[in-house]
């Protein structure tokens, strides 16, 4: 098959290094020559073959084929070309890799891969880097409870207004209306147990807002909703319903209770100077209920880095 583009002819590249690309091209992702190539080699084989060869579509295979001269066929294996197009087009190496890898670990349709970029749910993971180095086996790496805590939370799908301060019933029936589209804000490996969870002493009766499960870390995750802004109080609370379920509800197998207390917002000296700065079971992120902006992601995303970098001195 050869398609003509002007005065030159496009062959089929057979046996050829995929190195000597953009050798050909003077080192450059975009050769000079053939400016009507792509729109004529279009048409070309859209007669020749039928659908699927528009302009558009050739150009990221294109793409494709720059962005992973080599790759793991296993990790495409769940994708659909929609997927991997809109993947290409993220220009950061580490978290189009990210994306690459769990789009096909978890089985993401292109509608849930489209909002978790838009939402910045790569960013949001408090720790992901053994995450994004491992994406040759198309697995996680070494399983951190870290890199299953996101701050913030993006609840944009409950249709609730930015301020819900002291509608935490509010919230939690939003939330159980739409716990599909909130599982997989969650992420991997959640699966719902109860509302109002009961927990019992010998004198007491306590009730948590939401408790899950999670299989890949083997463990009950208890969620507190806070409408407010994070206190001493709730941070005491949490420690307290993490205790319990360790101590009343934990099996044999399973690994140690984590609490996460979603609140609006959260003081960093609180933070420093409460269990929670070493506390491997005790969370507190903050959630929005719009989607950000890309300026409000870009300053989430850059707060976050510098704080890692401090975290890291």
């Amino acid at each position: 098959m050869n398609a003509r583009s002007g005065d030159y002819e496009v062959k089929p590249r057979q046996g050829r290094d995929r190195a000597n690309y953009k050798t050909e091209q003077g080192g450059s992702s975009r050769a000079e020559y053939g400016s009507k190539l792509i729109e004529n080699l279009s048409k070309y084989l859209t007669d020749t073959f039928g659908k699927g060869f528009s302009e558009a579509n050739l150009k990221n295979m294109r793409q494709f084929y720059l962005t992973y001269p080599e790759f793991d066929r296993q990790c495409l294996a769940n994708l659909s070309w929609s997927n991997v197009a809109r993947i290409i087009r993220i220009d950061n190496q580490e978290e189009r890799n990210y994306y690459l890898t769990e789009a096909a670990y978890q089985n993401w349709s292109y509608r849930q891969l489209e909002r978790n970029i838009k939402s910045g749910y790569y960013h949001r993971l408090l720790s992901t880097q053994e995450k994004v180095n491992d994406t040759e086996k198309c697995l996680p790496a070494v399983i951190d409870t870290k890199e299953f805590i996101k701050d913030p939370y993006v609840l944009e799908f409950l249709d609730l207004p930015e301020n819900i301060e002291g509608k935490e019933s509010a919230l939690e029936s939003a939330l159980i209306s739409n716990l599909q589209k909130f599982l997989l804000e969650l992420g991997k490996g959640f699966c719902f147990v109860a509302r109002q969870f009961r927990i019992s002493t010998e004198t007491d009766h306590f009730y948590a807002d939401l408790v899950f499960y999670n299989y890949l870390l083997k463990c009950f995750v208890v969620i507190d909703l806070k409408t407010t802004k994070l206190s001493h109080a709730d941070i005491g609370q949490m420690d307290m319903y993490v205790r319990m379920f360790d101590e009343l509800k934990r099996g044999a197998d399973d690994n140690p209770t984590i609490g996460i207390i979603m609140c609006t917002d959260k003081s960093e000296t609180m933070v420093k100077y409460s269990v929670l700065q070493e506390s491997q079971q005790i969370f507190a992120s903050k959630y929005k209920t719009v989607l950000p902006t890309e300026e409000e992601l870009a300053d989430m995303i850059s707060k976050e880095n510098t704080k890692l970098l401090s975290d890291n001195l």
